[in-house]
């Protein structure tokens, strides 16, 4: 790399400028670097040639003798100028340089006759354009406003307020405009003020708002905000945005206008101005934008770098602005051209030389532009060759061995070989840029490479370069070769039986079948030779119906997909529709929608079914609880009975026992609500053991002699000595075995439980 004092490099560049009519203009232009450096200068990409009213000085600046805006040929010395320096290395070209003649147009608004009241507020305008922007005074009474004065606000666009009007401020008021062309008056306005100061309430307004102002970064801007009211207006401002306003470099001019000096880009956005009616919330607003442009610079430079022939050199450049800037590159001050081996990248902002070689050897230059200004910078490329390096490779020639495959061979080269320690083979897609280029290192004793892993029918090309120790020969010449085309890969088949008489082919498309056009379906009986088909079927088809076949023999299905190179390897399947018609048999497929159906009524049948039994046993329930509750009762006519005096049998056929205990009170109705005791019925309800008849035997011996059947007493048990508990249902007793029917027994009732 090359120091800086070394590089060709301006050290003063011309800089935009307003001319005077008639006087001198000079342009500087400075220049350092390695000499003989030469100078010259361009205007609108002219080269001016040396003359009497423009000629170059000895330091390189440009000197115009007498400015004209407009000459007697009609040529005119505005326009834009730049400074090129040449060296034995390359070219720079300088920045653009904006030369404009200074001027003054006519006021287009001049100051307008007011009558306003005491403690009102007055404003007058004027404006005028010109080059420089002229400088605008105003006069009263033909003598200048006196500035001191606070109630008196001069605005530099050519605006005059006047707060608190008195008697005293009543006069004729003129603007004067001056910049380097000329200087201008305006026509005069006369401002009366009638009347005392009014007390009647007046609602807030504003007369004047902030205008949309487009400026460059370090200029000051002023945005107007005046307003009246009864009681005075309170101004304040605010961005539209929320962000605040900042406090430096702010400052408010007479009553309301807002001025911001030193402007940056984070100045820019929408401001508000809002006058408010003092201790409420009645308020007017206005509002304005502010863009404020900043011109292009650098934030990074390219650097000057060396680098050896075959290799990329790379040029970064990035600069920032407001608006973005636009990045041009210059290659010894010429726009550059892009090709196969030079590249632009990221917005022009990233320059790539691939495989250089001694003629890309040059200064390179970045220029950034916007609507604010331009900036350039520079950076030279040195292209590195050693003396003794071998010559280029001869005779390299490549050819197709597949599909994929391509052997590349040369000869060695014809001058400088001993030094050689290897050959490195340049590949790439020649439809590709020259960064998709890739290498592959061969040993020096090689003259030939097999390059594998290629793409079917797709074009190559090659180079080779000699190295030594001390760097690479130039680039062979280039061949180009196309690979084979190749035969599509074999497809996945898929069966699948439709019915007795019927299969589905599918397959799947897949990028691993390679360039297609379509597809061959075969299909036969497997004992037969013939196929039928092919049947032709378009790269977008993935299924195909075979119909009409035997349910008793197996089918074979041959698939392949085919292109121009030819057909492809097939994919075969067999199927049988014997077994599935006979697993049909077996397993008949369900109904889907009869099977819904039947789960649907089962369902329901179900329901139906628990609401079913629930409701028996309830009503199973409550039979058992009234029918053990009149047990119950029954049971208790009975002990009823068995306590009072007992009459034989036959006298007492009509005697009933009464529930409910209502025996006496419903005697009479006996014969309707009662229900008479069966002896049987007794025996069944309290059963005796064998032990307990054979004691009440006994008992009834020992009390009283035998009587006859008829005058058989019951023996009676005292209440305090009868309970009754749950029965376990028994058998009734049966009859003896002799079939008749049985003896009149003693009743001796229950044994005591208790």
């Amino acid at each position: 790399d090359f120091g800086r004092s070394s590089e060709l490099a301006f050290v003063v560049e011309p800089s935009d400028d307003i001319a005077v009519q008639e006087q001198p203009l000079i342009l500087y232009c400075q220049v350092e670097g390695i000499q003989p450096i030469t100078i010259t200068w361009r205007k609108n990409g002219a080269m001016i040639v040396d003359s009497e009213n423009a000629f170059m000085l000895a330091n390189g600046s440009l000197y115009v003798s007498r400015f004209q805006r407009v000459r007697g040929d009609g040529s005119s010395d505005e326009g834009e100028y730049d400074c090129m320096a040449q060296n034995y290395y390359g070219l720079v070209v300088s920045r653009k340089a904006k030369i404009q003649a200074a001027t003054m147009s006519d006021f287009h608004i001049h100051p307008q006759n007011a009558v306003v009241e005491e403690g009102g507020v007055a404003r007058f305008q004027c404006q005028i354009h010109g080059l420089p922007e002229p400088v605008i005074l105003w006069h009263k009474n033909s003598m200048p406003v006196n500035t001191d004065n606070e109630r008196y606000t001069l605005l530099p666009k050519g605006v005059l307020q006047i707060t608190g009007l008195r008697a005293e401020d009543s006069g004729i008021f003129h603007c004067v405009a001056t910049n380097i062309a000329n200087v201008k008056f305006s026509r005069e306005a006369r401002l009366t003020v009638s009347g005392s100061h009014s007390t009647v309430y007046k609602d807030p307004m504003i007369l004047v708002g902030p205008e949309n102002l487009t400026l460059t970064v370090h200029q000051t801007a002023v945005l107007e905000c005046i307003a009246t009211g009864n009681p005075r207006p309170i101004v304040s401002w605010s961005r539209l945005d929320g962000r605040p306003i900042g406090v430096e470099g702010i400052q408010v001019l007479g009553t309301g206008n807002l001025m911001i000096s030193d402007l940056t880009v984070q100045h820019s956005g929408i401001y508000v101005c809002a006058a408010n009616k003092p201790g409420t919330r009645v308020r007017r607003t206005a509002q304005g934008s502010l863009v404020v442009q900043a011109p292009a610079e650098f934030v990074q430079h390219p650097q000057s770098i060396s680098r050896p022939v075959g290799t990329t050199a790379i040029f970064t450049c990035v600069a920032q602005g407001e608006p973005p800037p636009q990045i041009t590159w210059l290659r010894n001050g010429q726009i550059l051209e892009t090709s196969d081996h030079i590249k632009l990248k990221n917005n022009n902002s990233t320059l790539s030389i691939y495989g250089i070689n001694q003629t890309d050897e040059a200064i390179y230059q970045c220029l950034a532009e916007n609507s604010a200004g331009s900036t350039q910078a520079s950076a030279r490329l040195t292209v590195l060759w050693a003396d003794g390096l071998p010559s280029p490779p001869q005779a390299v020639r490549a050819e197709t061995v597949s599909a994929t495959t391509i052997q590349v061979s040369w000869e060695k080269p014809l001058q400088n070989t001993k030094e050689i320690i290897g050959y490195v083979l340049h590949i790439r897609k020649a439809a590709d840029p020259v960064e998709m280029e890739y290498q592959e290192a061969v040993s020096k004793s090689t003259f030939q490479q097999l390059v594998t892993d290629l793409e079917p029918s797709t074009s190559y090309s090659f180079y080779i370069k000699a190295y030594t120790s001390r760097g690479a020969s130039k680039a062979s010449e280039v061949t180009v070769v196309s690979t084979l085309g190749e035969v599509p890969a074999m497809p996945s088949l898929f069966i699948k039986v439709i019915n007795s008489t019927a299969v589905q082919a599918t397959w799947e498309p897949s990028i691993k079948l390679g360039q297609h056009e379509g597809f061959k379906l075969y299909y036969r009986k497997v004992h037969l030779a013939q196929y039928t088909g092919p049947v032709l079927l378009a790269s977008n088809v993935t299924a195909y119906n075979i119909t009409h076949l035997d349910a008793s023999v197996v089918y074979e299905v041959k698939l392949l997909a085919y292109n121009q190179h030819g057909d492809g390897d097939s994919t075969v399947r067999f199927v049988s529709l014997r077994e599935t018609v006979e697993r049909t048999v077996l397993n008949p497929p369900c109904d889907c929608m009869k099977d819904e159906q039947n789960n649907k009524t089962s369902t329901t049948g179900i329901i139906i079914g628990i609401h079913i039994g629930v409701t028996c046993i309830i009503f199973c329930i409550l039979f058992l609880m009234f029918g053990y509750r009149g047990r119950l009762l029954m049971c208790k006519n009975v002990q009823e009975q068995l306590s009072t005096p007992q009459i034989p049998r036959s006298q007492r056929s009509a005697a009933g026992l009464v529930l409910n205990g209502a025996a006496r009170r419903d005697r009479d109705d006996r014969d309707l609500n009662g229900k008479q005791l069966d002896m049987n019925e007794l025996e069944r309800l309290f059963p005796a053991s064998p032990s307990q008849e054979q004691q009440d035997k006994g008992m009834t011996s020992a009390r009283s002699p035998p009587a006859p059947h008829d005058d058989t007493q019951i023996s009676t048990l005292p209440l305090d000595e009868f309970s009754i508990i749950e029965e376990q249902p028994d058998p009734l007793p049966k009859a003896p075995r002799g079939g008749s029917p049985p003896a009149a027994a003693p009743d001796h009732g229950p044994a005591n439980e208790g």
